[in-house]
């Protein structure tokens, strides 16, 4: 007999997609930062020095700042196994082309300065820009595509089949999330650059940051207002119970324009989420460049949490919502893991996430201080 478990399986479920939200949130801070810093290296830097010193910044933390992204797709495997499988399948073509880009800044950082060529080093220099802009648009890309709707579904034996290929995946409404995406990121890298860089490429960084900040701000925004003139959204009419063993097959959902934003009307707190998405950028765009970079900063990962927080509430709770065939939608209730799998992972997350939080923490503060031309051309063999 299966012992009863310290909190009920409804419970386990929303506790467990409030973890996927914290993951995925950390993973647009911590490494969102790295892929835009990329996506601003060929304007911050016009001299091979100044170059090297905007890499510099990210170097030595960006394989740490990844493993939020491990963990991410760790904790859909492990806790919501129908939508890793029917994401990772349905998204195939998308997540290899993330991976490529992905594999790029490792092989960049490390071979760019190797040898002296001025073709040799802006060749990897906008590798490394290709490296950063793709996943960002493509993750924003994907973002939009789920508000939409996937065209897939369930046969009766919960067969996954898809309706789309990779160009069916870049419509309007999608590419439009993806340039909020690249915005965003873009400006939150050059704000990171900003506070890591010194002289030049610090300033340059700032000053870019208010164009990408505004951009981000006029892209979010439209955004908003498409998905609220559209008949973006569906609805569970029937059959979800928040404690049922997972079936996906075992509710009715319907299309219903503006349901998107149900949650918000429901709980007037979360409103705060979109809130920090527009006013961050806003914020940014027109506060002294030079000024309080350790803040500025801090704003700039307030308003990426706010746009990953606004796309989690406003589906909830639905994970992977289907445009072909509605009730096939995975939802919070019906695409879980057992209450017993839930349960242990929450401990070994309760156990493991603050030894990583704290050792971030520290390697943080070993790195503080700015990056300069003089220590990097001072250290040409340590440094990237």
């Amino acid at each position: 007999m299966e012992h009863a478990m310290p909190i009920d399986f409804a419970t386990l479920k929303v506790i467990w997609w409030l973890l996927l939200g914290v993951l995925l949130a950390g993973f647009a801070i911590m490494d969102g930062f790295d892929l835009g810093a990329a996506i601003m290296l060929p304007f911050v830097g016009h001299s091979d020095a100044e170059r090297r010193v905007a890499i510099n910044t990210v170097g030595p933390v960006w394989e740490g700042n990844q493993v939020w992204l491990v963990l991410g797709g760790g904790a859909i495997f492990a806790a919501w196994p129908a939508l890793y499988a029917a994401s990772f399948s349905g998204f195939y073509l998308a997540m290899l082309l993330v991976l490529a880009a992905l594999i790029l800044r490792p092989v960049g950082f490390k071979f760019r300065s190797k040898m002296p060529g001025a073709g040799w080093r802006s060749t990897w220099d906008w590798l490394l820009f290709a490296g950063g802009l793709v996943p960002s648009l493509v993750f924003g890309v994907a973002m939009g595509n789920l508000l939409e709707g996937v065209p897939f579904g369930f046969d009766s034996e919960l067969r996954a089949h898809y309706a789309f290929g990779l160009f069916e995946l870049l419509n309007p409404f999608a590419l439009l999330c993806g340039a909020v995406s690249v915005a965003m990121l873009a400006t939150h890298g050059a704000r990171y650059l900003a506070l890591k860089a010194d002289g030049s490429v610090a300033a340059r960084a700032a000053s870019l940051s208010r164009w990408t900040a505004l951009a981000w701000f006029v892209l979010f925004a439209a955004a908003g207002v498409w998905l609220a003139l559209s008949g973006f959204g569906f609805r569970i009419v029937s059959g979800a119970i928040a404690g049922a063993a997972p079936d996906p097959l075992a509710k009715t959902v319907l299309a219903d324009p503006g349901a998107w934003f149900d949650n918000y009307r429901r709980v007037p707190l979360t409103r705060l989420l979109p809130a920090a998405g527009l006013v961050a950028p806003l914020v940014l765009a027109v506060a002294p460049r030079a000024r309080f970079p350790v803040a500025q900063f801090l704003c700039s990962a307030i308003g990426v949490a706010g746009v990953i927080g606004t796309m989690g509430v406003s589906l909830f709770p639905f994970l992977m919502p289907s445009s072909s065939d509605p009730s096939s939608s995975l939802t919070v209730w019906d695409a879980s893991s057992s209450p017993r799998t839930l349960w242990i992972m929450l401990l070994a997350t309760g156990l493991f996430l603050p030894i990583v939080l704290a050792y971030t923490t520290w390697v943080y503060r070993v790195l503080r201080g700015r990056v300069t031309v003089a220590h990097v051309e001072a250290n040409p063999d340590s440094t990237y």
